[in-house]
């Protein structure tokens, strides 16, 4: 191989996978580094695959695409995996593997790399979609050939060989962040019988920080896709930012959970994800209100699929498409604004209106304003019942 095109976070891993690839394999190396929200400083970026060996370095704002194409149809599917996890990370990797593949075909290049573990998941989601995208080229997968050990040796070898990083021995949590979310693990999280300290949480604050203050926040939502934030119109980007910000203040959307990876063992990851929790339980509350019993209850069911092929790196799959489809159905009708209060790390729906809304309160009041025909109820019950009537008799 003479090129290769690394998928790049100017995290540890990736910046050790420049220098051992060059090395290893005498090719020279492009990076690329999709910017969905992980990288605060472009400038120490570029300045880290430079001290790597990289010949250069892509770095693109892929965050209104990551919006639109890719959190949009997990917010319609209600996707969180294994009902916490709301895929954040997930949802970008197929992204990566979109742009990974095209920059590939635009430099000529004949392999991709990426710097996920072999034990991982996302290793899975981005070799897939590479494949999917274009099965002539070849991948690296670094972390499943070196001879590292340890995140320690890694220190070790980029310190050896100049090369910048942000993780030290003291603090090596492997983080994974974009606007849907940050993913943390490794260190002291690796035991699960252990609270995770306030050091590993870089989004959220301690309930002993927060406001003691409630804040009540208006999300407008127009056909499915939330456009405004106490009444001020906004991009959808914008948005999640700002939703972020403002949860975060109040110690909302900290996941602690163990979960079932792909590869067959059980890891314990934690997550925050102050947006994607209030969005998620925005949009779920509008859809109760302007949808039937029978579609809001089958959605759930499909949900529990949808999630899992995201998880399991089946974004580029004809299921993953038709069930786009599916949930894109009824979005239309997913129109109004919910209310939401922030309080002591909890994020509490209060309020919920549109003019879709299913909701009557003469069928649901039980004061003089009644408009439900109780002597129906007689019959309904008769009927309802009939197939069970003295099944358990002796």
């Amino acid at each position: 191989m003479k090129k290769v095109v690394l998928a790049y976070s100017g995290g540890l891993d990736t910046s050790c996978a420049v220098r051992w690839i060059r090395d290893t394999y005498g090719a020279e190396v492009v990076c690329f580094s999709a910017f969905i929200g992980e990288v605060a400083d472009r400038k120490l970026l570029a300045k880290k695959a430079r001290s790597a060996g990289a010949s250069k370095i892509y770095i693109e704002d892929l965050k209104a695409e990551f919006a639109r194409d890719f959190i949009v149809p997990a917010l319609w599917a209600h996707a969180k995996y294994e009902g916490k996890y709301p895929l954040a990370t997930s949802l970008g990797r197929p992204l990566i593997a979109k742009h990974l593949v095209r920059i590939a075909e635009k430099e000529k290049a004949d392999c991709v790399a990426h710097g996920c573990t072999g034990k991982g998941n996302d290793q899975v989601r981005i070799e897939v979609g590479v494949k999917t995208l274009n099965p002539k080229l070849k991948v690296i997968a670094p972390l499943r050939e070196w001879s590292f050990n340890s995140r320690e040796e890694e220190i070790d070898y980029a310190k050896q060989h100049a090369i910048l990083i942000s993780a030290t021995k003291k603090s090596p949590y492997s983080i994974d962040k974009n606007i849907w979310g940050i993913a943390i693990e490794a260190g002291v999280l690796e035991d699960p019988w252990k609270e995770p300290p306030e050091d590993a949480y870089l989004m959220t604050r301690p309930l002993a920080r927060v406001p003691k203050k409630p804040l009540y926040v208006n999300i407008g939502f127009k056909g499915g896709i939330p456009v405004s934030l106490n009444g001020k119109p906004m991009v959808l980007v914008a948005l999640i930012e700002r939703l972020n910000q403002l949860g975060g203040q109040y110690g909302v959307g900290r996941i602690d959970q163990i979960e079932n990876r792909l590869v067959g063992i059980k890891s314990r990851e934690l997550y925050e994800a102050p947006a994607a929790t209030i969005l998620h339980l925005a949009h779920e509350e509008l859809e109760s209100l302007v949808t039937d019993r029978e579609f809001f209850h089958y959605r759930r069911v499909l949900s529990e699929k949808y999630s899992e092929l995201v998880y399991y790196g089946l974004w580029f799959t004809p299921l993953r498409e038709a069930l786009d489809q599916f949930f894109a159905t009824h979005q239309k009708r997913v129109t109004g604004v919910i209310r939401v209060r922030l309080e002591q790390g909890n994020a509490i729906v209060v309020g919920r209106k549109s003019p879709y809304s299913l909701y009557s309160e003469k069928l649901a009041t039980y004061s003089a304003k009644d408009e439900f025909d109780r002597t129906a109820a007689e019959g309904f019950m008769k009927i309802w019942g009939l197939p069970y009537e003295g099944r358990l008799k002796k």
